[in-house]
Parts: structure tokens; sequence; C-alpha cells
């Protein structure tokens, strides 16, 4: 019933037409507004409403301008950074160590054997070629250098191509042979001052060539080495390849945490394409992670390995030592982009701080809680880990490499369906994977596919080294360490290949760097406020009173568009007559009423009236309907009576 009356009066104010002009509006509210400004602009005489005119609108305007700013700054979602530390007791890191050399050489010798004398090939006509000396297909029934062992189609693998500084333009190419174009070859520039190594990888349907260019020698032979093993290993069943690694029986010698012995059976194996088989201590995979009683050397993690590095492939490794990386649990470790050495014949200490990374997610940073947003399939899965951008990176290649080459690389897992690349079936691949790695734009399709992730752990180290053991103290030592890997009373280790490693919290404190919005919806509030307070006077009541100026206007707005259809309506009627349209009145009484028409005498058709008779009179005449004039305020005021009462 109450809608009902409202509706009513809704009407009622539309027939009756706008209270208000737009002058009348703005006069009105200048007059009655909390903003100053305005009130002078009315009040003053006319030129200083001119000058309070310009003023107003002058800073107006730069309410909003820094309005827009403020808003701008708000959307763009800007962060800031905060350093708190706390002290507690944490969890042990995921210790995990690998040996430089991936496979015991004894054990892979017989699948690199010609790789082998292909490289000690190279090597030789390298030497022979710096000194200047004449270079010639060897004769095979010679025995005296290593080039002359080699089957002619190796030696002929290797072109060499020298090159004078002053004619670059025009090479002086020696001994070059038809060459093995289904791999990578390799060919040795030099010039009368420097020398630069090439590798030469063909693609099998056009002559276009992939140059990797090296200052010396040793780096293009060591790149040329892994790249031809790895298609070589590539085939090689996984088993196979775990059972040529080190195994953890004969490098984990001695284990001690805290104060409980610990041996090889508490490390966790897994097998890494760079490093061969690496075991993680503490992993977390199994059981829970160990946390750290207190911190300093004698609650730490101690360790004695034993490399062996008189079993290193000798083209392939380069560097000795034991490589291991500080991680958190249940994260895969990858050694090659975080991972540490440590030297042989050295008691390494490792002092851990710990440093807690806390982003904030969508919309002020792109990080991701567990990778379910990123659009990349973490190949890395497979080992029950979680996300890291360095996985998320390496399946991405791993997945390009598929896509362009057809096969995937031997250092990565590989997705379903899809096999290792070789020389054997897939000729070209070396060119592929070149020209993949060496691409921008696939670099940074990955970069912009993969995330960072919101929290992170990282470990700060504090490394120093002495030598270990001391010349007073190695034979005692080498002795019981010999006797308790092989029960022999003699000596089968020794300084090269012996390390030891303290792995230990240097305090519990701990740094937490987290971020935090810049710009809250408190603070564009309160800035919004502070400029228009500021550059106007104003307050919250004042936008208030701004809205419903506006709401006003647009009120007055509506109901003139209604009567102007209404008159429009009116015209289209009016054109009906070709005079003045009739009145109400006139209407009426264009139309016979019987009710209002005289009353005839019933009389006998021979019957006569008396001439004194009276005429009958005539009924209620019709009302004058244009001396009446409808009122819809009287309604309103009815109705506003009625719901007073």
């Amino acid at each position: 019933m109450n809608f009902k009356r409202y509706f009513i009066r809704v009407l009622h104010r539309l027939q009756k037409g706008p209270g208000y002009t737009y002058k009348e509006l703005l006069v009105w509210y200048c007059d009655n507004t909390n903003t100053h400004g305005p009130k002078r602009i009315i009040r003053e005489g006319p030129k200083k409403k001119v000058i309070w005119f310009f003023l107003t609108l002058l800073f107006a305007s730069l309410v909003f301008w820094q309005w827009g700013i403020l808003i701008y700054t708000y959307l763009s979602y800007s962060v800031s950074s905060s350093l708190s530390i706390g002290f507690k007791t944490m969890k042990f890191p995921a210790v995990t160590v690998c040996n430089a050399s991936p496979y015991k050489y004894s054990k892979v010798r017989h699948l690199l054997k010609e790789l082998d004398e292909l490289t000690e090939a190279a090597l030789e006509r390298i030497l022979q070629s710096k000194h200047g000396d004449a270079i010639s297909a060897p004769p095979l029934n010679s025995s005296e250098t290593v080039s002359q062992r080699l089957d002619l189609k190796l030696w002929n693998q290797i072109p060499l191509v020298l090159i004078d500084e002053s004619d670059p333009d025009h090479p002086v190419i020696i001994d070059l042979f038809e060459t093995n174009q289904t791999a990578c070859s390799l060919s040795v520039s030099y010039t009368l001052k420097s020398n630069s190594m090439c590798l030469q990888c063909p693609h099998k349907d056009t002559p276009q060539c992939i140059y990797w260019n090296f200052t010396s020698a040793a780096q293009a032979v060591t790149e040329w080495y892994i790249l031809q093993s790895t298609s070589i290993l590539s085939k090689v069943p996984l088993q196979e390849r775990i059972r040529m690694g080190y195994q953890p029986e004969d490098m984990i010698l001695a284990c001690l945490y805290g104060a409980e012995p610990c041996s090889y059976r508490n490390f966790t194996q897994i097998y890494h394409p760079d490093h061969g088989n690496c075991y993680i201590f503490n992993w977390g995979m199994d059981e829970e992670a160990l946390i750290s009683s207190n911190p300093g050397a004698e609650f730490g993690l101690k360790l004695i390995l034993d490399i062996s590095q008189q079993d290193y492939i000798p083209y392939l490794t380069s560097t000795a030592g034991a490589r291991l990386m500080l991680h958190e649990q249940k994260s895969f470790p990858f050694l090659k982009d975080q991972g540490i050495y440590a030297m042989s014949g050295t008691e390494t200490s490792i002092g851990v701080l710990v440093d807690e990374l806390e982003r904030m997610g969508y919309p002020y940073s792109d990080c991701t809680m567990n990778g379910s947003d990123v659009p990349v399939k973490n190949l890395y899965n497979e080992y029950n880990t979680s996300y890291s951008i360095q996985a998320c990176l390496r399946s991405c290649f791993q997945a390009q490499m598929f896509e362009n080459c057809g096969c995937g690389h031997y250092l990565f897992p590989l997705p379903e369906g899809v096999n290792y690349c070789n020389n054997e079936d897939d000729p070209d691949w070396a060119y592929c994977y070149s020209s993949l790695r060496s691409s921008i734009r696939h670099r940074q399709f990955c970069i912009d596919s993969c995330k960072e992730t919101c929290n992170d752990t990282q470990y700060k180290m504090t490394i120093s080294m002495a030598d270990w053991p001391s010349e007073a103290s190695e034979d005692w030592i080498f002795h019981i360490l010999s006797y308790e890997r092989d029960l022999s009373t003699n000596v089968t280790l020794d300084r090269n290949g012996i390390i030891k490693l303290n792995i230990y919290f240097q305090e519990y404190n701990y740094r937490t760097i987290s971020e935090s919005a810049a710009t809250t919806i408190v603070w564009l509030l309160s800035s919004l406020g502070g400029q228009f307070g500021f550059w106007m006077g104003g307050s919250v009541l004042c936008l208030i009173e701004f809205g419903e100026i506006i709401i006003d206007f647009l009120w007055i707005t509506i109901i003139n568009i209604i009567s102007w259809c209404k008159g429009l309506k009116q015209k289209r009627a009016w054109a009906q007559y070709p005079d003045t349209p009739p009145t109400v009145s006139e209407l009426v009484e264009a139309h016979t009423n019987l009710g209002f028409q005289y009353e005839d005498t019933i009389t006998p058709c021979d019957e006569v009236p008396s001439p004194g008779a009276l005429p009958p009179e005539p009924g209620t005449p019709p009302p004058k309907y244009d001396s009446l004039r409808v009122d819809p305020r009287a309604g309103i005021d009815s109705d506003s009576d009625v719901e007073a009462s």
C-alpha cells in the first residue's frame, strides 16, 4: 500500500513538472554547500565573481589531477619490503652431495673409447698446427703417435682452418677431408696472434651451421666432448647409468649428525644427469625433517667423502672435488645453478644463516604458491618435489626441445612418450639444440611462462677451508679410513681423494624479508580526502552534497524529457484539427445527453395545450468543464494528511 502511494506521488510530480531549473539548482548548491569557493561566486561583486570562479575552477582541476595520480598509484599495486629478525629452533636443511665426475671412467671406458681416441687425435692435431708442422693423414701401420692408431674416418672428422689475420676473407684450409655430417665437428681457426675454436653443427636439410667460438682450445674440446658423450650416454638405460656412477658405500666414508652417528643409509639417492649419483641427507621424503638442537659446529653434520678422482673421465670432468648444495626439504637440488664445490684434501666448514622470503601474490606480484597456475608442465613432479622456478625453466626448455627438435635433451626429465636425442636417430639434434639454446625468443618465452614461488627459504653460507688431514696425522687417518672401507691394512686413500665437510647453523637468528602493500584502500581514501580538503576545504559531506546535486540534475533532466514527450504528443493531436481545437464543454455539448434534456409531457394527440400554460421545466444543465482546474498538489497534500493522520 505504501508503495502504491509513493508511486502515485511520483506520477503527480511528473505531471507537475520540474520544481527548479538548472540555474536555480546551481544557485541553490553554491549558496548551501560547505565547500569553500562556490559561495563567493554568488555573493561577491561582478569582478570578484570572475576571480573566484577561476580560482575555484583551478583548484578543482588540481584536486582531480591529484586524485588521478593517487588512483593510478593505488592500482599499480606496488609493495614495500620489510626486514625482521627472529630467534627459534630451526629445521636442519637438506644437504645434497655429489661427485664432480658423474661416472667412473673404468665403467664407461668401453662406451667412450672411440670418442676418447678422436679427442686425443684432435688435441695432437691442434698441437701440431700450433707449432706450424705440416699435417697429413697418418699411416695406418704406424704406432708411434696417438693419431696414427686412429681410423682415417675419425681423423678426417676434424677439419683445420688456418686464417691469416691480415686477410681474414681468404682462409687457408689444411688437410680438410670429407667430414662426418651426422654430428657436430670440431674446427680450429688460428690467426697470427690468437686462435679460436669453433663447434660446427650442420643441419641435415640445409648447409647452415651453428658456430660456438672459444678463446681456448681446452674449452672447445670440453664442450664438444660433452655434446658427443651426451649422445652416447642417452642410449644407456637409467639403471645402467646408476651402476656406472659412484656408489654411496664407496663415497660416504663417515657421517655424524650432532652426537648421533649416521651412515650412507641415512641418505636418499637420486640420479642427476650432470653429476651422476647424488645423495641427499634430511630430504624429508620418508620421515620428518631433523631439528637442530643448538647452533655451532659440534651440533651440525660432519661428513668424510672419498671422491676417487683417479677414476675421473679425463675429457669430461676437469674439476676435482665434491659438489654440494643446501636446500629446503622436498625440493629438487639444482646443483649446476646453486651448488658449491668442496676441494679435496681440505676440511670445509660451512656456517649457515637462514633467510625467509615472503612475497605477496596477485595482483602485487606474479608469484605462485605451488605452481598450479603455471602453464608449463613440471617434469620434476616424478621426484615428488615442490615447485621451483628452476624446475619450471628446465621443463619449459625440454618442451621447446621436443616441439622443435622432436626429441628430449639428456640433461632434463623426459615428457611421456619422448626419447632422448642421439646422433643415430636424430642426426641434426645438435644443430637444433644449439639454435634453441642461443634463441632469445625461446628463452624469453620460458621466462614469461614461469613464476617465482611466493614463499622461499634461502641459506646463506659462510665458507672456510683448511688442509686436512695434517701431515702429522695423515698416516693414521688414512690407515683407519682405508681399513674401514676396504678392510685392508694397506693405505688405499690419499689426500687427492679425501674431503671433510662440517655443515652447521652459525646462530638461530633468522631473517624474514616480507612484502606488504605500499598502498591500501585506507591510504587511498585518506590521500583523496587530504587533497580535497587542502585545495577546496571540503570533506566527505561535501562529496555527498555534490552527489545530491547530480541526482537532482538527473531528476530534472528526466522530468523535462517526459514533459517534452507529452508536449510532442499533444502537438500531434492538435494537428488532427484544421482550426482551433474545441474545448471540453464544446465537446460535451456536441453530444446529446438525454438526462439533461427538457422533459416532454405526454399528452393525447388531440389535446391542445391551453394558451396560458407554461412550458415544462428543463433538467439539470451540464457543468462547465472549462472552469475546472485539477491541482495535483491538492492530491499530494491530501495524501500527506492521510499519512500524517
